[in-house]
């Protein structure tokens, strides 16, 4: 297993889109608003969701 972060970032918002390996998405893409609560929510979910896999 070989997991990567995709990240579109554009102003004000980013596409956030986990993979457990090539061509093997990780549930479906996340829009996030660029604000720091934001950051950390998507830090947080981040870690807990790969921890588990």
């Amino acid at each position: 297993m070989n997991p990567v972060v995709g990240l579109d970032v554009a102003k004000g918002e980013s596409q956030v889109q986990m993979f457990l390996d090539k061509k093997m998405p990780y549930k479906n893409s996340v829009k996030i608003e660029h604000t720091e609560r934001n950051a950390t929510h998507f830090s947080q979910r981040f870690i807990k969701a790969f921890s588990s896999v």
